[in-house]
């Protein structure tokens, strides 16, 4: 026992040694700490955070937002109830603390400490005010312990009333507008000082996330956090119970943009680059807009100009039909011009890159990949006639082409896509099996989980106008290398490289490389619904916009009972467009099927107009043969149309057209001479 209790003193002072020690320790490195902050001096207070946006040629896009212009105003001159709702809802204790809320600061480091990673702040409005002026907004142990650092230099070389100051004048509220004064005028046009107890309760609820509490983006969401701050504020005896529930059920009156809006280079693409940038560097959307990045962006702004004008100029007696196009570039992937929508000011809403729509035929060319993949050529004959296909459940399942017309013979590949034939596309789909196609689209880069099912092959799945633009420059091109993008490089304030795009790896594991040979196959068939040669029984899909095009181009149309699609390419450029309404209306006048094929070509061929011709360029074991587009023969001196295709040497055909025209003379002579009664007229005539 007493061995125990000599051993257990032995220890005991060992351990008030090494604790002494610890906090010893702990002091000297706070004091050298605080010496080192104090020899620094003070940090500057001058900030520069807007996040610039470049166009491809290097100029600064026009942004779509308000408070661009930074406004800074006295503490003095702001209203009591906009500083009281800050410190209410950021931090009460600001006035009583050195930077550093201890009990906020314990209570988050238990939260972290529990889930194994940063998941809950507990930054003082200094930290807040060191974080946006000194550093970025990743959630690291090291950047905390910078903002630690920051703030107290901060708190050792300014007055309490300073750093209020500077935060209300820097913090971000969404939308462009930086501090209190722009966000005043943007969210409601007037000055600071006269906000009212509601306005100011609801504009200090912003910088928690200004893309989720913001009244013009999410106004429940703004109301809710508003509603917490006012409780906060008469909890803390701010304010009274009379003057909160006043507060609370006060209309507010908000600053209508749209005509601002209007103005904007390209904001659909705006938006998008803002999102894509958020990607890239794992931030949140308002972290993007506030960093003060300079971001370089893909927009071609004569392409932007061009489609905007036509879109106007299409739409302009349209009715409430909506449309969106996207231009890329086909090598890179590169957006040269977008548009979500038909105004902006009406709705952010993108339609390009945030709406699902099904896509009809433009699915088929992917299809046919698959075909010739598979053993097919552009010469294979596959019957056009009313067809029931069996289905796995018993049931029969019968497609039909549009208006219910039909060849009633064989039709070639090259035809069948030139005149959107749906029973060659779902006999295809079928022979092949309705997972090839599923595998192709996965191929190309498609994520979705679509249907194997036979009608997948006429377009039942829903996908992004973004996502189809991105896999026709991937047809177009022969290759995945190019993915599609709006930013070409990101870098700091410093010029300090954060991002910068390079082409994916060919080799992805996940699927198949994209083969040059069948993909420019299907291209090149794809510029057969712009040539007459393959009129059959009704003319090619792109007959009514054909005479309009001045060199050549790819394409495919597409339309569904609430959907018309156009999307094709040159060798340099590949566009699609969508219309359709917004509610999944049906399309019932005819007219509002031939908007998108008209404001494609019209597009297509402004933004061609200064660039030389560039023809298609067909990989180098390829051979292009003219074909008779009726017989699926090679072409001779007695055929009537003929039409250029692109195949393997060994699936070139040894027949002409002329020799399958002797045959039938020999059959009817045939038929002549042992038939009785032709005889007899044959013989009267002479």
């Amino acid at each position: 026992m007493l061995l125990f209790i000599r051993l257990s003193w032995k220890w005991t002072k060992r351990g008030i040694k090494a604790a002494t020690a610890c906090v010893l320790l702990g002091m000297i490195a706070l004091l050298g700490t605080l010496a080192y902050a104090i020899m620094l001096g003070p940090p500057s207070l001058s900030t520069d955070q807007n996040t610039i946006y470049y166009q491809s040629d290097g100029e600064v896009m026009k942004g779509h937002d308000g408070g661009e212009d930074r406004y800074w105003v006295s503490l003095e001159s702001m209203p009591d109830e906009l500083v009281e709702a800050t410190l209410a809802i950021e931090d009460h204790r600001f006035y009583n603390h050195f930077g550093f809320d201890l009990k906020r600061i314990a209570s988050a480091a238990l939260t972290d400490i529990k889930a194994m990673e940063m998941v809950e702040g507990a930054s003082t409005i200094t930290q807040q005010y060191a974080r946006n002026l000194y550093l970025t907004h990743e959630k690291t142990w090291t950047r905390k312990l910078k903002e630690a650092f920051y703030a107290m230099r901060l708190e050792i070389f300014y007055e309490k009333d300073e750093i209020l100051e500077g935060y209300l004048n820097t913090i971000y509220y969404g939308h462009g507008a930086y501090g209190i004064e722009s966000a005043s005028r943007y969210f409601f046009n007037k000055h600071a000082d006269e906000l009212t107890l509601a306005e100011a309760t609801m504009l200090a609820g912003v910088p928690k996330g200004p893309s989720y509490y913001s009244p013009l983006a999410d106004l429940e969401n703004a109301e809710t956090r508003q509603e917490r701050i006012l409780s906060r504020m008469n909890d803390l005896e701010y304010i009274t119970s009379s003057e909160k529930n006043e507060a609370v059920t006060a209309s507010l009156d908000y600053y209508d943009h749209s005509a601002e809006e209007a103005q904007a280079v390209a904001p659909y693409f705006q938006d998008e680059v803002v999102r894509e940038a958020a990607r890239v560097l794992d931030m949140d959307v308002e972290e993007v807009e506030s960093g003060g990045f300079h971001i370089y962006t893909t927009l071609n702004p004569d392409h932007q100009a061009e489609l905007e004008k036509a879109v106007d100029e299409e739409f302009s007696k349209a009715g409430e039909i909506e449309t969106a196009a996207v231009i890329m570039d086909n090598e890179t992937g590169a957006v040269t011009a977008m548009k979500g929508g038909r105004d902006y000011g009406s709705t952010t809403f993108n339609r390009v890159t945030q709406a699902k729509r099904m896509v009809g035929s433009t699915i088929k060319p992917f299809l046919y990949y698959s075909a010739l993949k598979n053993g097919y050529t552009p010469l294979t004959m596959i019957e056009s006639k009313p067809t029931s296909f069996q289905m796995d459940d018993g049931n029969a399942y019968s497609p039909s082409n549009y208006n219910n017309y039909y060849a009633d013979d064989e039709i070639t590949m090259a035809q069948a896509i030139a005149l959107s034939d749906n029973i060659y596309a779902v006999t295809t789909n079928v022979d092949l099996g309705p997972k090839k196609l599923v595998d192709t689209l996965h191929d190309f880069g498609f994520k979705g989980d679509y249907p194997a099912v036979p009608s997948l092959a006429l377009g039942t799945a829903s996908i992004s106008l973004y996502d189809m633009v991105e896999g026709y420059s991937r047809l177009a091109s022969g290759s995945t290398a190019g993915q599609k993008h709006t930013i070409t490089k990101i870098t700091d304030q410093r010029e300090k490289v954060l991002y910068e795009y390079e082409p994916v790896s060919s080799k992805d594991k996940d699927r198949e490389p994209i083969d040059p040979k069948a993909a420019f196959s299907v291209a090149h068939m794809l510029t057969g619904m712009f040539d007459p040669a393959l009129n059959g029984y009704m003319s090619v899909t792109g007959s009514s916009i054909a005479d309009q095009l001045t060199r050549m181009y790819g394409g495919k149309s597409g339309t569904t009972d609430t959907d018309s699609w156009m999307i094709g390419f040159s060798p340099q450029y590949v566009m699609g467009v969508w219309s359709g309404y917004d509610d999944n209306r049906k399309i019932t006048v005819q007219r509002d099927h031939q908007y998108s094929k008209e404001l494609w070509a019209n597009s297509m061929e402004k933004i061609h107009e200064p660039l030389p011709v560039s023809a298609f360029a067909p990989p180098a074991d390829l051979k292009g043969v003219y074909i008779n587009p009726e017989t699926g023969k090679l072409s001779g001196p007695a055929c009537p149309e003929e039409r250029l295709v692109y195949m393997d040497k060994k699936d070139v055909p040894k027949e002409t057209c002329k020799e399958n025209e002797d045959s039938d003379i020999n059959d009817i002579e045939e038929e002549i001479n042992n038939d009785p009664w032709y005889k007899n007229v044959v013989d009267w005539f002479w």
